[in-house]
């Protein structure tokens, strides 16, 4: 069984559900650091030809992590509100895409939500948007839901496919340079293989002039439609790499 262990981010990228296809079971690393400049609370659109970021915005609290992240819904400074800034930047980027009517409803849907956590926020979308997306094979699980958790670094990553009975373990790429390669035979040691996971990043048919990659997954969503799932799954085809460097195909 495959296990994958991410912190929630906010409207992914393709990759990151390309992640979640590729697992069995995706653990949400709910309990790391909060990082202001990071994924957790920000993602980017496409308005008029420009990469846009939109972004949650969070009570200052020095050192809290992501879980205790609690959304700051002052509107001192804005004449409105996140959720209606967000609702109305992707109306104005995706109005005109092939696919805007399709997904617009559900999104809308989240932003009537009057979320208090980021974390939450975060969660609900990434399952929401898997199952629009119809990668529905995958089961969810918060980190803090674990019992029985130790240790840091890949000893933690042991504890948890243990607890979860995962002996296969997806990392992305960016490990590698914080993690040596000392630390990764544990896994081999603990009868976990481990796969790198490096997503080509597809081109597909998108709104405006020229092609935009790294984009929130909504920008594949309102280009593309039910074909997205297909973009994402001819990637992962070619994304899962055994820790000697080989290939699975």
């Amino acid at each position: 069984m495959k296990a994958v262990i991410v912190q929630p981010f906010y409207m992914p990228w393709i990759g990151y559900f390309g992640m979640i296809d590729a697992a069995d079971v995706f653990v949400f690393a709910d309990d790391v650091q909060f990082l202001e400049k990071s994924w957790q609370r920000r993602n980017k659109i496409k308005v008029f030809n420009e990469p846009k970021w939109i972004s949650v915005p969070i009570e200052k609290n020095f050192g809290q992590n992501i879980d205790e992240a609690k959304i700051n819904k002052s509107n001192l400074f804005k004449k409105q509100n996140w959720r209606e800034n967000h609702r109305h930047l992707i109306s104005l980027a995706y109005k005109k895409a092939a696919h805007y009517e399709d997904f617009i409803p559900d999104f809308n849907g989240l932003y009537d939500i009057d979320w208090d956590y980021l974390c939450d926020l975060n969660i609900y979308s990434a399952e929401k948007i898997s199952k629009l997306l119809g990668l529905t094979k995958t089961k969810f699980i918060r980190k803090s839901e674990l019992e029985g958790l130790d240790g840091r670094k890949v000893d933690s990553i042991i504890s948890i496919c243990d607890n979860i009975g995962a002996d296969e373990y997806i990392s992305g790429p960016a490990a590698r340079n914080y993690i040596d390669s000392d630390e990764f035979k544990k896994l081999k040691e603990s009868n976990i293989e481990l796969y790198w996971f490096e997503f080509p990043h597809p081109v597909y048919p998108q709104i405006g002039d020229e092609f935009i990659p790294y984009l929130s997954v909504i920008d594949l969503m309102f280009n593309t439609g039910k074909k997205s799932v297909e973009y994402i799954k001819e990637s992962v085809e070619k994304s899962l790499v055994l820790e000697d460097g080989s290939s699975l195909e």
